[in-house]
């Protein structure tokens, strides 16, 4: 049965179920209430990491390695509270503190935001759209230079959150294939384990670029489109987030700031699926374990119009054959007065108790998780009164 791992504004959250999935625990907060914007646990759930920090904590990574029960910090950057120990002696006798040990990459990222694994090594992406390496389960960190000092990062432009690392894509049994998304600057790939990357924007059809860059529902916002140039070889580069169907090949999904897109060649071309959505804006998608051609998204009503469920009515959104129909999926959901937000990384998936079926989390903005455990046909409202949900992920 899936622990869920859900990262929140103070802390790290874990909500475990009873046999059956009737009533769920919820143990927490974990790691001192620091932001946890993201968290991944091993195969078998004993290892768990979780990646966070603000402009005040540092950055960081915290790591269990008995299920969440203990907890150790590996911090990557020293952080306004540090600085204030440091300048004040006092301050630290005050709060029974030692003077804080300088991070390795202080001045380098403020926060992380995403945790992937590839093979036997960790990474952790952070802002300002940096990317770091651990090959001792998130001991010790080391920069990955190709990406952080790619040659068109002078062009990268920040996204409403910042210039942001939240997600990152790897091919299970190809530890050295690994996809990145950033925003604003777009999805990047890798075929060489990230010794060299690939910018991969490009869209499939240059004129469905043009119309849905002019279209009534592209929800345009201040703070990403004055620096996007539109040009026929690009997709939006506010990428939100993006999912790998767990299939033969590179069938990729994607959910922009200006609509979902679909990939058969590992985002060297994209096309769009969004026809038939309520809006073209939202932040989560998902893909089924075994059914590469079923997705979920949440669409919200838009960036400047509230970034709320459409009508205030809550609805998840299923395609059966990879986008090219949707059907609103509503039941046990908040249909009426619904103002939540559903952030980029709080929509997690694993296989269902039922042969076939996927189970299906997500966590809102006003501390409230739901779940499925039948690909989404309907919903129960398994955890509330959390803070402000980051993200969700699954564990065994």
């Amino acid at each position: 049965m899936s622990t869920l791992l859900i990262g929140t504004t103070k802390g790290l959250f874990l909500l475990r179920p009873d046999a059956g999935r009737s009533r769920w625990s919820v143990s927490g907060p974990h790691c001192d209430g620091w932001p946890i914007n993201h968290a991944i646990a091993s195969p078998d759930g004993r290892q768990i990491w979780a990646a966070g920090g603000s402009d005040w904590h540092g950055a960081g990574v915290w790591t269990s390695q008995d299920g969440g029960t203990s907890w150790a910090l590996a911090k990557l950057s020293n952080g306004g509270f540090d600085r204030m120990l440091t300048d004040d002696p006092d301050m630290a006798g005050y709060f029974n503190l030692p003077a804080p040990t300088p991070a390795p990459f202080t001045g380098k990222v403020s926060a992380l935001w995403s945790l992937g694994r590839a093979g036997r090594r960790l990474l952790a992406g952070g802002k300002p759209g940096v990317l770091f390496q651990s090959d001792d389960d998130g001991a010790t960190w080391a920069e990955v230079a190709s990406l952080n000092d790619h040659p068109s990062r002078d062009s990268w432009q920040p996204g409403g959150a910042g210039l942001i690392l939240h997600s990152i894509v790897t091919a299970e049994d190809a530890p050295e294939r690994l996809w990145l998304g950033i925003s604003a600057a777009g999805v990047f790939a890798s075929e060489d384990g990230g010794a060299t990357w690939d910018r991969r924007n490009r869209a499939s059809n240059a004129g469905a670029i043009h119309d849905h860059a002019a279209s009534p529902d592209h929800d345009h916002a201040p703070h990403h489109d004055p620096h996007h140039d539109h040009a026929a070889d690009e997709v939006g580069l506010c990428v939100h987030n993006f999912t790998r169907a767990r299939a033969p090949g590179d069938l990729i999904y994607q959910q922009n700031h200006h609509g979902v897109f679909r990939s058969a060649d590992g985002g060297r071309s994209w096309t769009d699926i969004s026809a038939g959505l309520p809006s073209r804006f939202g932040f989560p998608i998902a893909v089924h374990p075994e059914d590469p051609q079923t997705i979920w998204v949440l669409p919200l009503n838009g960036d400047t119009q509230g970034r709320f469920p459409p009508d205030a009515s809550c609805a998840i959104w299923r395609s059966r054959n990879g986008g090219e129909s949707w059907e609103r999926l509503s039941d046990g959901l908040p249909q009426t007065a619904c103002f939540f937000t559903v952030l980029r990384q709080s929509m997690a998936v694993a296989p269902a108790q039922t042969a076939g079926k996927a189970a299906l989390y997500f966590g809102t903005n006003s501390g409230s998780v739901f779940a499925t455990q039948d690909d989404g046909d309907h919903w129960d409202e398994i955890a509330r009164h959390l803070p402000t949900i980051l993200s969700v992920e699954t564990a065994a």
